[in-house]
């Protein structure tokens, strides 16, 4: 029989975790409101599982259904979730299974504040927390997390950047975690992509700033090397060319001087010429090193005021889709990274694992036309997408 204390201590550590909101879709889109902001072509949602799922029921989330549309949709949390004095952590999985290289597309989510119009939810509305993938081109994607302050939106000064092999037509999760001590951890898969200080990282108001006032001595000497006053150039380096006649080359027995000139032999690259001339480099004796303005107090810090401290009443996604079939699903708001992952793991994990499964089966159903006779048994010319039943 447990003691008193050791049922206290197992029924605190189950109310120590704080779960603001979760979404898994099992209702529909039920309790979710579109949005309609004035002067938008706007697309519709609907729920989906998308081409490679496990279970297609199970695997429903919420997707994006027109092509070349602004989509926005957005729900109120079952309680209003806080970062102050206390972690949050922002979860969600996304699936953009019909991304375009030649196009951007975005697949973040928004927490913001109460008060919100649903209705009428637009990309000028206020927003405490932008977090979510940006796919765009072969290079630049990337993870965004932007953080507001008082009204202005910070963006990250280094982005957290997506290989070219984790942008894919597959689920991935995305997990942003920051803490009251002013530090964060953006998670990817459930592996950390970006970690560190709020304040070194965005553009958050720093206890000391540079003077504007203060400006670099005209007699200030940066450079660091200089060339050696003592180095001269070797007499007759300007006078070895850089090609010369071909020594080996002769003429040929049907050169005709009349109709075809003075021969002359073809020119080949000087194994003696030793390329513009560059005096060698030695330290600076003037130099006084890198020039920094002085540091004066900023009258915008705040002293003890925790950044990234909001109080947030709903989650909403507002995007532009150029191809449709974004995906969303399991989106949680909690105060508890351990919790996170542990959904992440039963929800996300076998998701994932087994969409990549049913791809490979797709591919192997369809391989090149050219391979022998025999090793595909699909019939010549199906080369359609499998219904969803077929798998």
């Amino acid at each position: 029989m447990l003691s008193k204390l050791a049922v206290c201590a197992l029924a605190c550590a189950a109310a120590a975790t704080e779960v603001y909101f979760e979404e898994d879709f099992s209702k529909g889109l039920d309790g979710w409101t579109h949005g309609f902001p004035a002067g938008k072509e706007m697309g519709t949602w609907v729920t989906s599982s998308g081409k490679w799922f496990v279970d297609e029921e199970a695997n429903k989330g919420m997707a994006t259904a027109e092509d070349m549309r602004f989509h926005s949709i957005s729900a109120k949390m079952t309680k209003p979730s806080t970062s102050k004095g206390k972690d949050l952590v922002v979860q969600f999985s996304a699936k953009i299974e019909n991304h375009q290289y030649a196009f951007c597309g975005g697949g973040y989510i928004k927490l913001l504040p109460d008060g919100l119009k649903q209705e009428t939810f637009g990309g000028d509305d206020e927003y405490h927390i932008m977090f979510g993938p940006d796919l765009c081109g072969y290079d630049v994607s990337h993870i965004h997390a932007i953080f507001n302050h008082k009204g202005k939106n910070l963006l990250k000064k280094d982005k957290i950047s997506l290989e070219y092999a984790e942008k894919n037509e597959f689920t991935h999760l995305y997990t942003l975690h920051v803490k009251p001590d002013g530090t964060y951890e953006v998670f990817f898969d459930l592996t950390s992509k970006a970690k560190g200080n709020l304040i070194d990282d965005w553009d958050f108001p720093k206890k000391m700033i540079d003077d504007p006032s203060d400006k670099k001595p005209s007699d200030w000497v940066d450079e660091t090397e200089i060339d050696d006053p003592e180095d001269k150039k070797p007499d007759g380096w300007d006078d070895i060319p850089a090609q010369i006649p071909d020594p080996d080359a002769t003429k040929p027995e049907d050169w005709d001087d009349e109709d075809d000139g003075e021969w002359e032999p073809p020119l080949i690259d000087n194994p003696d010429f030793k390329g513009e001339w560059h005096a060698k480099k030695i330290d600076n004796p003037a130099y006084k090193g890198e020039w920094k303005p002085k540091q004066i107090a900023n009258k915008d810090y705040e002293e003890g005021v925790q950044l990234a401290a909001y109080d947030s009443a709903y989650v909403g996604f507002e995007l532009w889709i150029v191809n449709n079939g974004t995906i969303f699903d399991n989106i949680l708001v909690t105060d508890d990274i351990e919790y996170a992952k542990k959904k992440g793991e039963e929800l996300w994990r076998p998701t994932a694992d087994g969409e990549k499964a049913k791809k490979e089966e797709w591919d192997k159903l369809n391989k090149p036309a050219d391979e022998p006779a025999g090793d595909n048994d699909v019939d010549e010319g199906d080369d359609e997408e499998p219904e969803k039943d077929e798998l």
